[in-house]
């Protein structure tokens, strides 16, 4: 298999930091998940970023873009926060022979019932499955960058 993870950070990487209670982004969650779920596919994880996405700016999502458009990979997960997915799928779009899936989570991994496992899970089952293309996968469900919305209030993805 021919599959590159690249994270970003955002709440999927998101670590307890201090007595304060505060959060920051810490190591890719990504290689502890799939090293507990005994995934047995060939992978690389290549670590991008570690911001909030919030704190993503364009030459962040062209700094994405390159990555995937220079890996080899034909399959391409990215994990990603959630508040600016959509503005990272869409800037992605175009890129030819390459299935993308980006992902994220509602909660830190490192939280007892975060959804990023289940989230990275099922972007593994999808980008083996797509179409070339950029897709987003949450909670469960597939969406195509241009169909999808968050919403905050109810802490889930949306199709439009």
């Amino acid at each position: 298999m021919d599959l590159e993870i690249f994270t970003t950070g955002g709440t999927f990487d998101k670590i307890y930091f201090d007595a304060l209670s505060e959060f920051c982004i810490g190591d890719p969650a990504a290689t502890e998940i799939l090293e507990t779920a005994r995934v047995q596919l060939d992978y690389t994880i290549t670590p991008l970023l570690r911001k909030d996405s919030l704190e993503l700016n364009d030459a962040d999502r062209q700094q994405i873009r390159a990555a995937v458009e220079t890996s080899t990979a034909r399959q391409i997960i990215i994990t990603h926060g959630t508040d600016t997915m959509i503005q990272t799928a869409k800037c992605l779009t175009g890129i030819a022979h390459k299935t993308i899936i980006l992902t994220g989570a509602m909660q830190p991994a490192i939280c007892q019932k975060s959804d990023a496992a289940f989230n990275l899970g099922g972007a593994l089952a999808a980008v083996q499955l797509c179409p070339e293309g950029v897709w987003i996968f949450m909670s469960g469900r597939l969406y195509a960058p241009d169909q999808v919305q968050k919403n905050r209030r109810a802490q889930r993805f949306e199709a439009l």
